[in-house]
């Protein structure tokens, strides 16, 4: 279903789309530049500004218009549309900084992470509504004014699902490329392997709690519980991780993460409040005072929940082939870093 993004979002013939075969090893990158750790491209000073970055630009423009304007198939579909829009956008942004992006160069790397996108809020949802498994009872958020066929109500559901993990972590290296660019070594945290032992205990009760007792007052605990599961597993394994980033005196990656959070958080609900198919919310605390639909307290969860996705991929990804020798400071694998 995610493949009903890839025509308009990419803006390429499926000859470009896969320049090469999928290597021995399962090693998804498409290089097709130099990489290296230091986030500053040999390319970046004479990148410019790709052409889908304007086709992002005209995508959410043109669909404000035609909302606001009261077509009905684009009130509907409104939410997947503005967001292909979007990652359109700050891929190009991306780009235009750094000579490199995961719509230009590393488009393996996009499927993947579209893929786990999916993957990871159906996970969401089956926590969220018990329907699926135990009864009819919704935590937190319902849904209203869906499409009525069955088929494209799933398209639907894949398409918006599919946008969810790439934004974020678009916008989280574009954080990293121009807020917090030149954020120094800060402070070491270093955990040592019986804490994060600890904490992949912690989230792993965290993760299972909500399933046996669901419950309206769990619902929050999700938003870390795979963070504590799987970033110390991450980061136990070799693999990219906030808790190794931690014990370097990175925060880069971290704060990166917990603003791409925030702030996509804000435009989710945004967009969201004037669509014609929208979620709405109920929670037991302070559930009248919102911003839009959401509960003021509930903008707190979205820093969180960008890290919690960026654990799920560094997981998943882990999965599909062997840890490269040299893994850059990016939000997402390149696989031909260099140092």
């Amino acid at each position: 279903m995610a493949s009903w993004i890839f025509p308009a979002t990419l803006c390429f013939s499926p000859t470009t789309f896969f320049k090469a075969p999928w290597p021995a090893g399962l090693k998804v990158a498409n290089s097709c530049g130099p990489h290296n750790t230091t986030g500053v491209d040999a390319t970046r000073i004479t990148a410019r500004f790709p052409a889908h970055g304007y086709i992002g630009i005209a995508v959410i423009i043109g669909a404000e218009a035609l909302l606001f304007a009261g077509n009905q198939v684009v009130g509907h579909w409104f939410t997947p549309i503005v967001w292909t829009g979007y990652i359109l956008f700050v891929d190009a942004l991306v780009y235009k900084l750094k000579g490199r992006s995961l719509l230009t160069t590393e488009r393996l790397e996009f499927v993947v992470i579209v893929l786990i996108s999916i993957g990871g809020w159906w996970l969401c949802e089956f926590y969220y509504a018990p329907r699926f498994w135990k009864s009819d009872l919704e935590l937190w958020w319902h849904y209203h004014n869906l499409e009525p066929n069955l088929m494209l109500r799933r398209a639907g559901y894949d398409w918006a699902f599919a946008t969810i993990f790439p934004l974020l972590f678009i916008t989280a290296e574009f954080f990293a490329l121009t807020i917090f660019k030149r954020r120094d070594r800060s402070v070491a945290i270093t955990l040592s392997r019986p804490v994060l032992l600890v904490l992949v205990c912690l989230g792993a009760l965290g993760a299972i709690l909500p399933l046996l007792y669901p419950s309206v007052w769990f619902a929050p605990v999700i938003w870390l519980s795979f963070v504590f599961l799987l970033d110390p597993l991450n980061a136990l394994r070799g693999w990219p991780s906030i808790a190794g980033d931690l014990s370097r005196g990175n925060w880069r990656r971290l704060c990166s993460l917990l603003a791409s959070g925030l702030v996509c958080g804000f435009l989710w609900e945004f967009f969201n409040y004037w669509a014609l198919s929208k979620w709405t919310y109920t929670v037991p605390y302070f559930g009248r005072i919102k911003i839009f639909e959401m509960p003021v307290l509930g903008y707190l969860g979205f820093p969180p929940f960008a890290v919690e996705c960026w654990a799920m991929y560094i997981f998943c990804r882990s999965l599909l082939g062997p840890k490269s020798d040299q893994l850059s400071d990016s939000i997402w694998i390149e696989n031909n870093a260099q140092t």
